[in-house]
């Protein structure tokens, strides 16, 4: 599915997402740098009931969050040199048994152990400069 969009459209395309594809879910963000992956996993998280700021886990890796339904993470893989540095710090276990929804930025080195159900989420700006962006949504039955 290939979604254009603006910033203000930003909460439907959230609110479509959690709609379509359920809440307890693994979704993996890709695109490059300045994209909009952190922004659309705050507003995600906004919207799964996180009254918190919502930041990048670049250095510390995962980010929690207390949400409506209940624990949101929040993963950062950039840092991550490969998988088993993954599996050291115990991403292999909060992926298999997260009870509600995973947010993952840059999850290449990760990618092994994503679940066969992810839903990976493609961002990307404009190619002719201008404000809009782009979203195409591959993987993952949807939940409807």
């Amino acid at each position: 599915m290939e979604i254009w969009y603006s910033l203000q459209d930003l909460p439907d395309i959230a609110a479509r997402l959690l709609r379509e594809w359920g809440r307890d879910r693994v979704f993996a963000l890709t695109g490059e740098l300045g994209a909009g992956k952190t922004t659309l996993v705050a507003e995600l998280c906004r919207q799964l009931g996180v009254e918190t700021a919502v930041s990048s886990p670049t250095f510390s890796i995962v980010n929690e969050y207390a949400g409506r339904g209940g624990v949101i993470y929040h993963l950062d893989c950039y840092r991550l040199e490969d998988v088993e540095e993954a599996i050291a710090a115990g991403l292999e276990e909060l992926l298999a048994e997260a009870p509600g929804a995973v947010f993952v930025e840059w999850p290449a080195v990760i990618e092994p152990l994503l679940p066969p159900d992810v839903v990976f989420l493609r961002l990307g700006h404009d190619p002719q400069g201008g404000e809009q962006r782009h979203l195409s949504i591959t993987g993952g039955e949807p939940a409807s």
